[in-house]
């Protein structure tokens, strides 16, 4: 078992290592702001393909030097503060309806775009631009569109899963899903 005196110094902030760690762990997402510098200066698409592939390879390099470095309590300090904000932005039980609007705008977009794009394509075959880009754009919302919705949004999306889950109006501003427990 690890002395808890050693274990908070090396979580420290100022520690060399933690510091190191966190600065190889910074570079090794900014590396990928290569690819769009050598785009714009002109390189060749073998060249950006070759680029793209370096920085995957060694990105996954530097991120294991980077919990390397700043051994496992740095690592467990990075990973503790990133989930707690994950959690804080998707735990909001009731949003305002300015937000519950735009997370279902959000929502339905993504999944309305991906219902109409067979027949738009049918109908007029070079309407939209087939860019990957764009499909990652609209998956990228559909995510987050489910942390605007909120932690209310979270059951009722599990709900359509239970089969004996019912929704009860309770009064509440949203509503609520009751009987969301799977049967014995």
């Amino acid at each position: 078992m690890a002395n808890p005196h050693t274990l908070a110094g090396s979580l420290a902030s100022g520690t060399w290592r933690f510091r190191a760690g966190i600065g190889v762990l910074v570079l090794a997402y900014a590396a990928w702001l290569a690819v769009p510098l050598a785009a714009s200066a002109g390189a060749s698409p073998t060249q950006i393909a070759t680029l793209t592939g370096a920085i995957v390879v060694g990105n996954k390099i530097m991120l294991l030097v980077s919990v390397a470095v700043m051994g496992k309590p740095g690592f467990m300090r990075v990973k503790g503060v990133l989930l707690r904000h994950l959690r804080r932005a998707a735990s909001v039980d009731t949003v305002g309806p300015v937000r519950h609007v735009v997370g279902l705008a959000m929502f339905c977009l993504p999944l309305l775009s991906a219902m109409l794009e067979p027949y738009v394509d049918a109908i007029w075959p070079d309407f939209r631009p087939k860019r990957w880009e764009a499909q990652l754009l609209g998956d990228a919302m559909l995510i987050a569109s489910i942390f605007v919705l909120g932690g209310e949004f979270w059951n009722k999306l599990r709900a359509l899963f239970i089969r004996t889950a019912r929704v009860v109006d309770d009064g509440e501003p949203g509503g609520g899903v009751r009987g969301a427990q799977a049967p014995d």
